[in-house]
């Protein structure tokens, strides 16, 4: 099953823009969901010679050719360093010690590279693309240079903007564009596309995931399940968790992980555990750890709702705080601490 498959409603509504293209769109949902690939589908689309009757591309013409090769002269695809698809593209050159940490934003010399794009005629005498993804990875500046292009809208020039938090764009960026809601897919859709990739046991990466299929995809198949699994071998103690054990334990598997803002990941995780702890002090099946259900109703019983609530705050700001520089032993010792208070009567 193809990603276009999970959200055939809404590739739709895309398919319906071919004859009055707007001058940009912002394709908004949660993460995970394959917003970015119905961006690039619909981009193949509108640049593809031949489409099919379903609106894909045909992959055959020498529009196709090109967008396979990664070199279409009439596409254009700005994301962060980080997100580069082919190892090495990351500050090549530029850094030969290979210490340098690719950029986790669209950066302001990205944009202002449009700016000759955009003055060449299409080389096809078709549609020309612009893809932002994740359209929040701007600084200030960067936007306002975006912003620009936008404000003068180019015949036959389409902005595909998609964003997993669109209220971190400038009002200004959201107001030039025709916003397109991509909604997760239902759940049994979903989970007969996650089998069909292969995936053992679906639904619950389904349920880790929040919903989002190709999210789940990725952890399932990725270094995530470490992570999550180091943090579960901790939490699981509850109230008789050893914080400098624990916060020892952790600290090796986020210096270990190669991928970027791991410390934050854990958070994340970490935060996910409160909720569905909460939900089991208060009698209700957990949302994202299915198979930790029993479980988490026999922690609950050792504390109730109004102090895994107080922790839960507490979890914001510390997910607030490892995005700085600080002591990772240090912090996740006082993570811990509080964790193993929840149990505790005060």
């Amino acid at each position: 099953m193809k990603t276009i498959e999970l959200h055939d409603t809404v590739w739709q509504q895309l398919l319906a823009q071919r004859t009055r293209l707007p001058h940009a769109l912002l394709l908004c949902g949660q993460q995970g969901i394959g917003k970015f690939d119905l961006a690039l589908a619909f981009a193949a689309s509108l640049l593809c010679e031949m489409p099919r009757d379903a609106g894909e591309a045909c992959g055959q013409c020498i529009a196709c050719g090109w967008l396979k090769q990664g070199n279409h002269p009439d596409l254009r695809l700005l994301q962060p360093q980080s997100l580069a698809s082919t190892a090495g593209d990351a500050g090549e050159g530029d850094d030969p010690a290979g210490t340098k940490k690719p950029s986790q934003q669209v950066t302001i010399d990205q944009v202002r590279a449009l700016d000759d794009f955009l003055r060449v005629g299409t080389h096809r005498h078709g549609a020309r693309v612009v893809l932002l993804n994740p359209a929040e990875a701007m600084n200030r500046a960067t936007a306002n240079a975006l912003l620009k292009s936008l404000e003068e809208p180019i015949v036959g020039t389409l902005f595909v903007l998609v964003s997993s938090d669109p209220h971190r764009l400038l009002p200004t960026i959201r107001s030039r564009c025709q916003t397109v809601s991509v909604p997760l897919p239902p759940r049994a859709i979903a989970t007969t596309w996650l089998h069909d990739a292969g995936v053992a046991e679906p639904d619950d990466w389904l349920a880790l995931a929040a919903g989002a299929p190709l999210l789940a995809l990725a952890l399932s198949s990725s270094g995530e399940r470490t992570l999550l699994e180091a943090l579960l071998a901790e939490v699981s103690g509850g109230g008789g968790v050893d914080p400098l054990a624990s916060a020892a334990a952790l600290e090796r598997v986020v210096k270990a992980e190669k991928r970027p803002a791991p410390l934050k990941r854990l958070l994340e995780w970490a935060q996910k555990w409160l909720f569905d702890l909460h939900l089991a002090a208060e009698a209700l099946p957990p949302r994202y750890f299915l198979r930790q259900a029993v479980l988490l109703r026999e922690l609950a019983k050792g504390t109730d709702s109004r102090r895994i609530l107080a922790f839960s705050r507490m979890a914001l700001q510390y997910k607030a705080q490892c995005e700085q520089p600080l002591n990772s032993r240090l912090f996740l010792e006082d993570f811990f601490l509080g964790y193993a208070r929840v149990f505790r009567s005060t």
